[in-house]
């Protein structure tokens, strides 16, 4: 596919974006691409880049280097009708407490140049949505965090946008808050809108996206479909030995054996990670030590994530 067919066929198409601060590469000669209906996550450690490349797709940084495309126009020089077909909701709440939730829409609409006669309808519905309605004369200092996140994106579909940008959306939600915002992101996708999802959870990028980016230090360093990914990175089985005894097992003479039992072998606190293809003769060694406690479990996107960036805590910035 050539670049001009890829770019008429994508809602977005950035490519060769590069930001550096400092001197130093934020972002690095990045290419990607989403089309309707997809659901695209990006996901990387503390300083990979995700906010940074979001921030320049909206227009709100400007790239050093590169172009970005959107609905066949390009941005910065066409923002203005570009984000008329965008949807965004940021890391942080930047709903105006003084305003019920209701006027939170209305208001909103209004920055798009609707008219109020033309949002007024839209809002009972948006609010069905958000699982809001009870909730409609209410200011956002009354709402709990999941609802309030739940109105920022009913709030940003007030404009019936063509691609939501969402920058980790659920971060801060209690599992039962994060679940039923999936099940509201999952629905917009069955509707065909697209999503740009960056997200800190492996179990909501699994669940939610179609593909995947990588990013670690501003460069992609993989890309596809989760499980595809997965495939091609990982043994398929993981066990897990934690409790008394497992890392002086890591430690001691006769890990060798059980290394040989594995493609490979990891530590991370007190939990020593066998990856491998055939998890059978490595649990039945394991079983000669009944003190060890065990986790069998397939290979997940979490697994992926740490072995494409490690398991060293980044810091923010």
């Amino acid at each position: 596919m050539t670049t001009a067919t890829q770019t008429a066929s994508c809602l977005l198409q950035v490519e060769q974006l590069s930001k550096h601060y400092g001197g130093s590469p934020v972002v690095d000669k990045l290419d990607f691409a989403i089309a309707p209906g997809e659901c695209l996550g990006v996901i990387g450690p503390n300083g990979a880049g995700k906010t940074t490349t979001i921030r320049m797709c909206l227009g709100l940084t400007a790239p050093d280097a590169g172009r970005i495309t959107a609905f066949g126009l390009d941005m910065p020089q066409h923002a203005l009708a570009i984000k008329a077909q965008l949807g965004v909701v940021s890391q942080f709440d930047t709903l105006d407490p003084d305003f019920s939730c209701a006027e939170n829409l209305l208001v909103y609409g209004r920055y798009f140049g609707m008219r109020a006669a033309d949002i007024r309808p839209r809002i009972p519905r948006l609010l069905e949505f958000a699982a809001l309605t009870h909730k409609a004369g209410v200011k956002p200092g009354e709402l709990s965090g999941g609802m309030k996140r739940r109105l920022s994106l009913a709030r940003a579909l007030v404009n019936d946008p063509k691609l939501l940008m969402l920058d980790e959306p659920t971060t801060g939600l209690d599992p039962q808050a994060r679940h039923l915002m999936w099940e509201r992101l999952q629905l917009l996708v069955q509707q065909g809108k697209s999503i740009l999802l960056t997200t800190h959870f492996m179990d909501e990028a699994e669940r939610l996206c179609s593909r995947l980016l990588v990013l670690d230090h501003g460069r992609k360093i993989a890309e596809g479909r989760p499980r595809d990914l997965i495939a091609q990175h990982l043994e398929p089985d993981v066990v897990e030995v934690f409790g008394q005894g497992a890392l002086a097992l890591h430690e001691s003479a006769d890990h060798s054996a059980l290394r040989g039992l594995a493609n490979r072998v990891e530590v991370s606190g007190e939990t020593v990670f066998f990856y491998t293809g055939n998890a059978l003769p490595l649990l039945t060694e394991l079983g000669k030590q009944p003190q060890l406690r065990t986790l069998h479990r397939p290979a997940n996107l979490e697994d992926l994530f740490l072995k494409l960036t490690g398991r060293q805590i980044r810091e923010d910035g």
